[in-house]
Formats: C-alpha cells, structure tokens, sequence
C-alpha cells in the first residue's frame, strides 16, 4: 500500500509523520501534504482527487483529515463524502464491504484534541504539565473540551511554565507526536483516524 494523505496544516503533516509509522503495514509507504488551511484544502481537494482517480496505481490509498472546528460533524463529514464521489473515487462510508479507495476523518474539535488523549505523551514532551490532567472534567472527554482544544492546551502548557508568549502548533505537535501510543489514546476521533488507516490497509490485501 501506499497512503496519500491529505491535511490542513503543517502541524498536522508533523504529527501524522511520527503516528503513521506506527499504524500502516510493514513495507507500506506514505506521504502527507499539508495545505495553509482548512479553506485551502477544502477550495483544492476537488481538483486533487480527481487527479489521483485518474492514477493506474491499485495499491494507491487517500486519507483526507480535517478538523471538525466549529461545524457540522455530519454536514463537513457528507461534503467530504461528495468531494470524493464526483471525483470518481469509492469511499469507505459508501462501500463497507468492498474495496474502497478512500477514508474521510475529522479531529474532533482540533487535532490537539488528540493530546489530549494521550498525557503520557504529552507530560514525555513537557514533564512539567499535571500529572492529573486526564482525570480533570474538563479534559477527561478530548473532543468535549470546550472553547477549542489548542487553546485549552496553550493555557495547560502556559500554566506548566511552557510558551508564555502563545502556541507554537508545529513544535508543539513535533514534541508531542512523537510519544503517541494508538493503543492508549482516549480520543474518540483518535481512534476513527487509526481505524481508518487500518481499514484502508485492509481494502488493500
């Protein structure tokens, strides 16, 4: 297999750098494209997988990412659906089955959501952030944190003594990726992404 997959921001190309070696199969082969964006990457997805629909390539799998943000789980999830359908391309929600050439995921509300879920990599990047902090109500469900997920971990991070002047998304998701363990993560839409990924392997074989 080889997995093409489609993000909106450099912070998430770095993250999915470090998490897909640990999820496709050995010998599989992956690249990420980051866009400056949501509205970028949706403005040029038509376009981008209409272009791999025309590949003679069998073993060509995509995976598009999205954060979900403030919109409609369901309503971004179905216009992602269609992008895929008029390109020509199977999704997995419309062929469960069979074969399918393509799986939509959004993090839910933020890809730091996914951080979130995990603080033992999160405290393996900044050991000084709590020890407690997957127990907190408020963080103890990732894709419930209200008033956005980097912004909650700006302040956790902030008040752990880390990047008093703001986030910085992409060293922040260098940092902590790299620790990501798929099999403890408490993220809901975490563990959608790494059974999508594993889904695509299998339309594969």
């Amino acid at each position: 297999m080889h997995l093409e997959v489609l993000v909106e921001e450099p912070s998430a190309k770095i993250a999915l750098e470090h998490l897909l070696p640990k999820l496709v199969p050995e010998g599989a082969t992956f690249q990420v494209h980051a866009h400056q964006g949501k509205p970028a990457l949706l403005r040029k997805l038509p376009n981008r997988l209409a272009a791999y629909s025309k590949m003679d390539w069998p073993e060509l799998r995509l995976l598009v990412l999205v954060d979900r943000d403030a919109d409609d789980c369901h309503a971004l999830k179905e216009r992602l659906e269609e992008m895929a359908v008029r390109a020509g391309l199977t999704t997995k929600s419309r062929n469960k089955e069979g074969r399918f050439q393509i799986v939509n995921r959004l993090a839910v509300e933020e890809l730091e959501a996914w951080f979130f879920g995990d603080v033992e990599a999160l405290r393996a990047a900044y050991p000084a952030a709590p020890r407690s902090l997957g127990t907190r109500k408020q963080y103890r469900d990732p894709d419930a944190i209200r008033g956005g997920t980097a912004e909650a971990l700006a302040r956790v991070l902030r008040d752990a003594g880390y990047h008093r002047q703001g986030l910085p998304k992409i060293y922040v998701a260098d940092a902590v990726a790299r620790h990501l363990d798929p099999s403890r993560n408490r993220s809901h839409s975490f563990r959608c992404f790494c059974e999508g990924v594993e889904a695509l392997a299998r339309s594969v074989s």
